[in-house]
C-alpha cells in the first residue's frame, strides 16, 4: 500500500508550495502530487449569477467522496481520473487528468482536515499556519493571475466567505495534523521535518 500525505492550511498559506517541495524531495519515481482543488462541485446547473453566489470556501462545495475514493484507489496502486475544474465558469470540463500511482501521494488542499473521512484516508497530516494579511495578499495575487479575477471581486470574496470559512472549517482543524508548521518556519525546513516523517512511516511498511 502507498503512502498518503496530507498538507492543509489556509489558501495562500503556502501549503502547495510545500507539497512540490516534498514531491521534488522524494522525487518523481516515489511521489506524486493531487489538488483538491481540482473536485470542486460542478456548478453547471446553475446560471452564471447563481454561480457567483456559491460559497466556494465551504465543505459541502468540494467533492469529498470522489477525492476519498481516488485516494484509496492511488494508495492501493490504481490509476485515478482526476476533474478539471475550470475556475472561470465554476464547471467541470469534459477532459479528466489520469493520475498514476506511486509510493508517496502528497495531497494538499484548504479544507482537507475538514472531512473525516480524508483524515481516515490519510497516513500523515500537515498543517501549515500563516496571518491573515499574508494569505490575503497572496490571494488576490494568484486569483487575479491565474482566475481571471479583478481586485476587487477577490477583497470581497474574502471578507464574505474566505475569513469566516477559514475562521470556522480550517483553522480548527490544526489539531487533528500530525505535524503544524509555523509560519516563521522556513518552507525547505520544514520540508526536511516531513520528508523525516514520511521516511520513518516507509521504513515501517518494509
Amino acid at each position: 500500500m502507498g503512502l498518503v500525505v496530507g498538507i492543509c492550511g489556509g489558501s495562500g498559506s503556502g501549503k502547495t508550495t510545500l507539497a512540490r517541495l516534498l514531491i521534488e524531495r522524494l522525487g518523481p519515481d516515489r511521489a506524486v502530487g493531487l489538488a483538491f482543488d481540482a473536485y470542486y462541485c460542478d456548478q453547471g446547473h446553475l446560471t452564471p449569477d447563481q454561480r457567483a453566489e456559491v460559497n466556494y470556501d465551504h465543505p459541502d462545495s468540494l467533492d469529498g467522496p470522489l477525492i476519498a475514493e481516488h485516494l484509496g484507489d492511488l494508495a492501493a496502486g490504481r490509476p485515478a481520473a482526476v476533474p478539471v475544474y475550470d475556475f472561470a465558469t465554476h464547471t467541470r470540463t469534459a477532459e479528466v487528468d489520469v493520475l498514476e500511482p506511486r509510493p508517496v501521494v502528497v495531497v494538499e488542499g484548504i479544507l482537507l482536515l475538514a472531512y473525516p473521512e480524508l483524515r481516515a484516508r490519510l497516513d500523515l497530516s500537515v498543517f501549515r499556519q500563516c496571518p491573515e494579511d499574508v494569505r490575503f495578499e497572496r490571494r488576490v495575487e494568484r486569483d487575479v493571475a491565474e482566475r481571471g479575477r479583478t481586485p476587487e471581486s477577490v477583497a470581497v470574496q474574502f471578507a464574505a466567505t474566505v475569513k469566516p470559512m477559514h475562521d470556522e472549517f480550517v483553522d480548527p482543524t490544526a489539531e487533528h495534523a500530525d505535524i503544524v508548521v509555523p509560519y516563521e518556519e522556513d518552507l525547505h525546513d520544514a520540508c526536511t521535518r516531513v520528508a523525516t516523517a514520511v521516511e520513518a512511516l516507509s521504513a515501517r511498511q518494509i
